[in-house]
This record gives structure tokens, C-alpha cells and sequence, in this order.
């Protein structure tokens, strides 16, 4: 199965996303709910890319799970980080009566840095158990990294990255999964040749499609970050 390249459109207008969408990219990714919201319902979108996929890969509050599973072609949230959140979303998807399971990923915070949201490795196989007994609504996609965004690739691999792999092959042994069947989010636009070469199967690219940004924002990379 070929890498899901994820088009993150932040920052980007309407018309961008259209003409990305019309080249073939199908799936494309969102920091903000704020900003999901409108581009999901932004008419010219709405009437141009009738099979677009958006992915949430940046922070959700629980305040906002609502209005998030009501996003028209909402196809996954990568970023659950707690067992709170994880409840959160399924009991609204029950509340709407979503015909499908809403996929998720859950968020691991493989550098342990602050100013990054995700849980620890250590708590990713409790929370995947919890999601997978107990949330009927939800269908646990794999799992999802930022990393650290400076890695010196001349030291060898990126140890979050290998981290993220550890993790899924202790949760699948412990919880009888498919490693196949585990998806894995890692890798954005100054890494994401390496992430796919440690075995990334969904890349989260902004600069490298769209290119560079055009805000003061301390949030660079592009892709996730609290």
C-alpha cells in the first residue's frame, strides 16, 4: 500500500486547496479547528472537491469536539492524546448518530518537549486499549508523531521516528493487533523522505506543496504543533 501524502493547507485559501485538489491530492490536513471549520464549509470548496478527506492533526479541546465530527468529509483526527478526549468524541459521534466510525490516530509526544501535545509511549498502549474497548464510535487508526524538527540525520535515525515504531510493536503484541493493520503518522515537509524510509505510512507536507508561509507565527514547521 502506498504512503498517504496528507496536503496541509494552514494558512492557505480556498482557491489553494482547489487547485492542489484538481492536480489529484485527495487528503488534506488541518492545525486549527477554526480554520477546519471554514475551509470545510467554504462554498468554492464545498462545489470543487466533492471527495476531499480533511485530517485534524493539530490540538483538540474537548470544547470543541462538537462542532468538529459535524465537518462535512471529515476522514480522521489524529491527535487524540487522552482517554478524556477519546470519550469526548465518541459520545458526540453517538449523539449525531454518525453512520460511520470516525478514525483516529492517537498522538504520541515522542520528544517529550512541552510545547508539543500528545501522550507519553508509555501511557499510547493504555489509551489505544481503552479506545478500542470502549469507544464503539471510534475506529483507532495507528498512531501519530511530530518529532523533533532538527534531527541531525548525520547521527543516524531520527529517534522519534524509531520510538513511534517501538510503540506500535509493543501495543500490537500486547493487544493482539496487526502491525499492518497500525497505521503510522510521522514525518512533514523537512523530513518526510526519512520518515518514509523508516516505515511512515501517512507524511503531513505543507511548505514543500503549497510554499512557504506568509505570517509571524513561532509554529514553523507546518504541520502540528500545540
Amino acid at each position: 500500500i502506498a504512503p498517504r501524502l496528507v496536503a496541509v493547507s494552514k494558512t492557505r485559501s480556498a482557491s489553494d486547496v482547489v487547485k492542489v485538489y484538481e492536480l489529484g491530492q485527495r487528503h488534506f490536513g488541518e492545525n486549527y479547528v477554526q480554520e477546519l471549520l471554514e475551509k470545510s464549509q467554504n462554498k468554492e470548496i464545498l462545489e470543487s472537491c466533492k471527495e476531499i478527506r480533511w485530517h485534524l492533526i493539530g490540538h483538540l479541546q474537548k470544547n470543541k469536539v462538537n462542532k468538529v465530527v459535524q465537518i462535512p468529509n471529515l476522514y480522521m483526527v489524529e491527535t487524540v492524546d487522552s482517554v478524556k478526549l477519546a470519550n469526548a468524541l465518541n459520545a458526540s459521534c453517538a449523539n449525531i448518530n454518525r453512520p460511520s466510525k470516525l478514525k483516529v490516530m492517537v498522538q504520541v509526544n515522542t520528544s517529550n518537549e512541552d510545547n508539543k501535545s500528545g501522550c507519553g509511549a508509555s501511557q499510547a498502549i493504555e489509551l489505544v486499549s481503552h479506545i478500542v474497548n470502549n469507544c464503539p464510535k471510534l475506529e483507532f487508526a495507528g498512531l501519530m508523531t511530530i518529532g523533533s524538527f532538527d534531527h541531525d540525520l548525520t547521527l543516524g535515525p531520527n529517534p522519534d521516528f524509531i520510538l513511534l515504531l517501538k510503540t506500535r510493536k509493543e501495543l500490537c503484541e500486547k493487544l493482539n493487533l496487526d502491525e499492518a493493520d497500525v497505521e503510522l503518522s510521522m514525518g512533514m515537509s523537512a523530513d518526510f523522505e526519512h520518515a518514509l524510509e523508516l516505515g511512515s505510512t501517512s507524511v503531513r507536507v505543507g511548505t514543500s506543496i503549497f510554499g512557504c508561509r506568509n505570517y509571524n507565527d513561532q509554529d514553523t514547521s507546518g504541520e502540528s504543533a500545540k
